[in-house]
């Protein structure tokens, strides 16, 4: 995985902004409860983590890169924001032990996708703790420019069609949309699948 985190820290060391908040969770914010432990998983530059923050939640920010979360860090105290970070591979068995011992009401999760995981974010959710997940999928429209396609070339890392619905099929679907290639494609969210899904009650 050394290589993986050197590729993330090149690219984090410029930018001096954090990421957007994901559309999945902008768009359902209303659905968070009131207070509680939240996970930016893979948080990147930590914009979902920095806005937990805000909403008063006690916000954890994990990435693979070392620069990405110092950058978090940097970000977090020029808001004046409690976060606690922590640089790791959620690959690793012990790094998933540490996620399911803390236990969470809300993860995020965006534009990373592995697959052999999912169990473990599943099982790391409190009762009816939520999961607001959002990445790219296979079919995507034609670019109308130049532009390279956005997300991964491989698609290995990219959902199949309705994937993500069989991924989280034992929470609860409060929230899907995977537009793909359907209807007008200058409008709407196209290139991703977003889910908003709630464990059951133990």
């Amino acid at each position: 995985m050394e290589t993986i985190r050197s590729k993330w820290n090149k690219r984090y060391g410029s930018v001096h902004v954090p990421n957007q908040v994901i559309d999945v969770l902008e768009i359902n914010q209303h659905l968070l409860p009131n207070e509680g432990r939240s996970l930016d998983l893979a948080c990147g530059l930590g914009g979902n983590a920095l806005r937990m923050a805000e909403l008063g939640f006690e916000s954890h920010a994990w990435d693979i890169s070392d620069a990405g979360i110092q950058k978090v860090n940097e970000f977090a105290s020029e808001r004046q924001l409690n976060l606690f970070s922590k640089q790791c591979d959620i690959s690793e068995q012990r790094q998933q032990a540490e996620m399911l011992a803390i236990g969470f009401d809300v993860i995020i999760v965006s534009r990373f996708l592995l697959r052999e995981i999912m169990p473990t974010i599943i099982s790391a959710l409190r009762p009816q703790g939520l999961i607001f997940y959002q990445t790219f999928i296979e079919e995507e429209p034609l670019p109308v420019s130049d532009a390279p396609v956005a997300g991964p070339q491989n698609n290995h890392f990219r959902l199949q069609c309705n994937e993500l619905l069989k991924l989280f099929s034992g929470l609860t679907i409060r929230y899907y949309r995977e537009e793909s290639t359907l209807g007008k494609l200058d409008k709407g969210l196209r290139n991703e699948a977003l889910l908003v899904g709630q464990k059951k009650s133990e």
